[in-house]
């Protein structure tokens, strides 16, 4: 059981004997029991190998699966900071923003514009202004938000590629907070709409160049893309009898899943997802005499999820009714998922993790916040754990922080990358003087 728990941590998981002689989880070469020393705990840390890994498989998946052009945007709002930014700009991503907080992380990293790509539901004119000024690609959302940028374009001398975002109508299994493209979803534009979206670029000769579409977040079957796919497909080939027009890049979005609980394992492949998508696109263009669109991949969660893990410190243990709860120092502040989408995860103690049996009754384990919903994993077998162990929660790496607030007065954690026995702090913890930053009486 607890093998199985060692699956669901960063590729260079690894357990070497502590200082003390004692065994203890080791990731990207650094012992876990160090860095909480180091760095204090709530603690986040990344294994650049294994974001380097799903990067790579990705890419080798697109060269061997699909016969034309193809990329890979990064969904920021997955894990957004300088470090991330520069690490996907490096392996070429292009780095999906949403709105002009995260396109200026983007900036500030020195990401090129033709790799920043601004996303967004309901963007703000700030947000359309520095998408205009500082992205290579703008996913209009909706019409009203198109006349908006032809108005602002008339000031420009260059323009962002424009794609259109599809409603396709089908979403995927998976929470229903997290599902986005059906029919009566808040995103995106159904198939008439985008006939008049590009009608619209055409008179004002906007640079209209592919579509996209989104079906929701953490799917774990290939398969489901398929439907929305033949949609959009059949769009394209609508816009170019009625439009001479035709799709130069298509993105069918992201949301490939991972494995967070030992019960999600085996999981299907990235090279299954993307020979489905690539396959089902291939073969519906096949007929039209025309290049295959450029089939832009956008992997958030499945490139950085399974590398980060969170490492927290238990402070109280105790009894309660049928419950044993191990009462830790981080909890619905730094990782609001459990609480919004129900999202469940696994955990093992740092220290001597597979060698001490489990014991009755399960632990809770939660966090030191005022809700009853600060439960960060339920029900979960564990050996006894004293107050003071490190407990390490893996797939940490996506959303997590990016969701994290100060509610109750919390300090949002520091976050390191570890590569080959080194920890490079990438984000500093919060100090108390941080909240009354925004103040101003």
């Amino acid at each position: 059981m607890y093998r199985d728990r060692l699956s669901l941590f960063p590729d260079t998981i690894a357990l070497r004997p502590a200082r003390n002689g004692v065994p203890a989880l080791h990731v990207g070469g650094c012992d876990l029991n160090e860095l909480a020393a180091a760095f204090d705990t709530p603690l986040y840390l990344y294994d650049q190998a294994t974001i380097d890994s799903p990067v790579e498989a990705y890419q080798v998946a697109l060269s061997r699966h699909y016969p034309g052009p193809a990329g890979i945007t990064y969904a920021g709002k997955a894990g957004m900071n300088l470090a991330m930014a520069r690490l996907m700009a490096a392996h070429g991503l292009v780095v999906d923003c949403t709105g002009v907080g995260e396109l200026h992380i983007a900036r500030a990293a020195g990401v090129p514009p033709a790799q920043i790509l601004l996303h967004g539901v309901n963007k703000s004119h700030a947000d359309l202004q520095a998408g205009l000024a500082h992205a290579g690609t703008i996913v209009v959302d909706n019409l009203p938000e198109l006349a908006r940028i032809a108005q602002l374009a008339h000031a420009r001398d260059a323009m962002p590629a424009l794609w259109l975002r599809v409603r396709p109508g089908f979403a995927v299994d998976t929470h229903r907070f997290r599902q986005t493209g059906q029919h009566d979803s808040k995103f995106g534009m159904d198939a008439d709409e985008c006939v008049e979206a590009v009608a619209f670029c055409q008179r004002h000769q906007l640079p209209a160049a592919g579509l996209h579409f989104h079906q929701g977040s953490h799917f774990h079957k290939a398969e489901e893309v398929l439907p929305a796919l033949e949609m959009v497909c059949a769009l394209i080939g609508r816009l170019q009898r009625e439009r001479n027009w035709w799709a130069q890049a298509l993105s069918p979005g992201g949301g490939w899943g991972i494995a967070y609980h030992e019960d999600d394992l085996p999981h299907q492949s990235i090279e299954r997802y993307v020979a489905t998508t690539a396959a089902a696109l291939a073969e519906s263009l096949s007929s039209f005499s025309l290049p295959l669109p450029r089939l832009q991949m956008e992997p958030g969660r499945s490139l950085v999820a399974r590398a980060g893990v969170a490492l927290y410190r238990v402070g109280t243990v105790k009894r309660a009714g049928s419950r044993r709860w191990l009462l830790l120092d981080g909890g619905m502040a730094d990782n609001i998922r459990p609480a919004l989408y129900h999202a469940r995860y696994s955990a093992l103690p740092v220290t001597d993790p597979l060698g001490r049996p489990p014991v009755v009754p399960n632990a809770w384990l939660a966090g030191p916040f005022c809700e009853s919903g600060d439960l960060l994993i339920e029900d979960l077998p564990l050996p006894e754990i004293e107050m003071g162990e490190l407990l390490a929660v893996p797939a940490s790496g996506a959303y997590q922080l990016m969701m994290a607030s100060n509610y109750n007065g919390a300090l949002r954690p520091a976050l390191t990358m570890l590569r080959h026995g080194n920890a490079q702090l990438i984000q500093r913890r919060e100090t108390v003087d941080d909240l009354l930053l925004r103040d101003v009486v």
